[in-house]
């Protein structure tokens, strides 16, 4: 089922599909409603699953095109489309971006989210000072090549910061293939230009983070264990003195291993994370 809600800014589109509990799933990267299809049909058998196009993607629409956007401004948008389905807390799945938007959430709108898994977060207030040197780096490197070299040349090299081969990649048989139509360059372009420098000017910490939430740090199997987005799910767990559980596949392990991926995310909503 397709819906929109008005935000401060812009009419978000969200989809919603399944049913059970409220679980809300948090894009990464140029990822729109759409992009989890795989996994989200996995998941429905469990939950109420809810996805969402962020503002400025696909049929999310700005009312000011130009105008940059902010991690809190797409939680505060997350917070509306959870209202628009439940009057009930909500599970979220968080990836990357999306995971960043999950922990702003609860921090501003601890009422909305009841547990958070939070997978690999590009969060680089979490990080020690020399990673989250490095990592501002390699995302200005980013920037820098869209602005002047155009959004193939930057998603190789986003690819190449995650540790992503998109040319030879683990899968399960029978994914869903999503080809550089116009719709995702466009995405990617909105990415690359308004999300990334968002991320860059993002100062969450994890002192931020309410003592009480149930956050579930997560990380891919076959992740570089020196990527920024998998160091900021380590620190973040070490923080909520937890262990970061592994999900299958690597940073985008939710695309490749849909299957083996939603069976985690159920146990682990159902199990917590465990002590250290």
């Amino acid at each position: 089922m397709q819906n929109t809600v008005d935000v401060d800014g812009a009419r978000i589109h969200y989809q919603v599909a399944g049913d059970g509990p409220v679980l809300l799933v948090g894009q990464s990267g140029e990822g729109d409603a759409d992009r989890t299809v795989d996994l989200a049909d996995h998941l429905s058998g469990h939950f109420t699953v809810v996805t969402w196009d962020r503002r400025g993607l696909s049929r999310s629409v700005c009312d000011d095109p130009g105008a940059p956007v902010s991690i809190r401004q797409h939680a505060a948008d997350a917070a509306a489309v959870v209202r628009a389905v439940t009057d009930r807390p909500a599970a979220m799945l968080g990836l990357s971006l999306g995971a960043a938007i999950g922990l702003h959430l609860l921090t501003s709108d601890p009422q909305i989210v009841a547990d958070l898994v939070a997978h690999e977060p590009i969060a680089l207030g979490f990080l020690d000072p020399a990673d989250a040197a490095r990592a501002g780096r390699e995302l200005g490197e980013v920037i820098a090549t869209h602005r002047g070299a155009g959004w193939r040349a930057a998603a190789g090299k986003v690819a190449a910061v995650l540790g992503i081969d998109p040319r030879d990649q683990d899968t399960e048989p029978g994914v869903t293939d999503f080809p550089f139509d116009d719709r995702r360059v466009a995405n990617f372009e909105f990415f690359l230009g308004r999300d990334l420098p968002a991320v860059l000017r993002d100062d969450l910490v994890p002192g931020d983070l309410p003592a009480g939430a149930r956050i579930i740090p997560a990380v891919g199997e076959t992740s570089p264990r020196d990527g920024f987005d998998y160091l900021a799910a380590v620190r973040l767990a070490e923080h909520r003195r937890v262990r970061a559980e592994h999900f299958p596949g690597g940073h985008n392990g939710n695309l490749t291993h849909p299957r083996a991926f939603a069976k985690q995310v159920v146990e682990v909503l159902r199990t917590g994370c465990s002590g250290r």
